[in-house]
């Protein structure tokens, strides 16, 4: 099949990567533009360009996809199907309109559960216990189109964002097969969204990051579990500011106020939470240092029982 991709993050490699693998004839590839990163403020490609150019596929990086120049772009590779995987860009009607097979999207919720920009996170966050991805047809609204298929996942009690973006990463790119074939034969059921029983998963900010210790420990796990890698928990200890890496969640109960250490040690630093429970930090990275464990911070920063952290 002739098919245009876009996508931009490294959670698209996959399914690029797959539509390659399988024979499609991938014509071009669209992602974001090359963004600066680092200290040095040098412009980097996206993962999605970097893989495309190491594979020969002309690669189109728009600023905008309104001004009718993408557009054209696309009906001189007249693609048959559109596949887009966390491109980032709103696709306007008339390139939705364009592929004589539609725009498919590659989506990782389980719609229409978390639509939106951070559906991995905002699922840790909330403590859910499954997810999975959905590959659906794109319509105007955001993540709202008609689903041809999906794929559930448990999330694992201690599994972080980047964890499990990793494995949903790669189902997306084991389900487009299935759907490509469907959409060829053209035996694809496209299936209605329940507008009533979806949610919203915006984008993250660091205003998510200060943990509040009067939160149960099992809800500030989440917490450091959904924002990591970025932009992490943090909590102020021993008087220095940290992103807070790894936790776990204690069986026992505390009557100590929450916000004080329950327990410092060489294996670790425990800390009261709200409703007498005890999150166990295992691993944080003070600010201006790397990331280290626990026990190798106490070494510097000596806390007692019942003091504050």
């Amino acid at each position: 099949m002739r098919i245009v991709f876009m996508g931009t993050p490294d959670f698209a490699v996959p399914s690029l990567r797959r539509l390659v693998e399988d024979g499609h004839e991938v014509c071009g590839v669209f992602t974001q533009p090359d963004k600066p990163k680092n200290r040095g403020m040098k412009l980097l490609p996206p993962p999605v360009k970097e893989y495309a150019l190491s594979v020969g596929i002309p690669v189109f990086q728009p600023t905008t996809l309104r001004d009718g120049s993408a557009l054209e772009q696309l009906r001189e590779l007249a693609p048959q199907l559109i596949v887009v995987a966390a491109y980032g860009k709103i696709l306007p009607v008339d390139i939705l309109q364009l592929p004589p097979l539609g725009c498919i999207n590659v989506h990782s919720s389980l719609l229409p559960k978390y639509r939106g920009a951070a559906p991995i996170n905002w699922a840790i966050l909330n403590g859910e216990s499954e997810t999975g991805v959905t590959i659906m047809y794109m319509a105007e609204g955001l993540d709202t189109g008609d689903m041809l298929a999906s794929a559930a996942t448990p999330i694992d009690l201690n599994e972080s964002a980047q964890q499990l973006h990793d494995r949903l990463a790669q189902m997306g790119a084991d389900l487009l097969p299935q759907v490509l074939d469907q959409l060829e034969q053209g035996t694809a059921v496209a299936v209605p969204q329940d507008d009533a029983q979806s949610c919203y998963a915006p984008m993250l900010s660091r205003a998510l990051s200060p943990i509040d210790w009067a939160h149960t420990a099992t809800q500030i796990h989440n917490q450091v579990r959904g924002l990591t890698p970025w932009p992490a928990a943090t909590a102020v200890v021993d008087g220095v500011r940290c992103k807070i890496i790894r936790t776990a969640v204690e069986t026992e109960q505390t009557t100590q106020a929450p916000g004080t250490c329950v327990k410092a040690d060489k294996r670790g630093l425990w800390v009261a939470c709200g409703e007498g429970t005890v999150l166990e930090i295992l691993e944080l990275q003070p600010d201006g240092k790397k990331a280290m464990a626990a026990h190798a911070f106490l070494l510097g920063h000596p806390l007692k029982e019942k003091e504050a952290i």
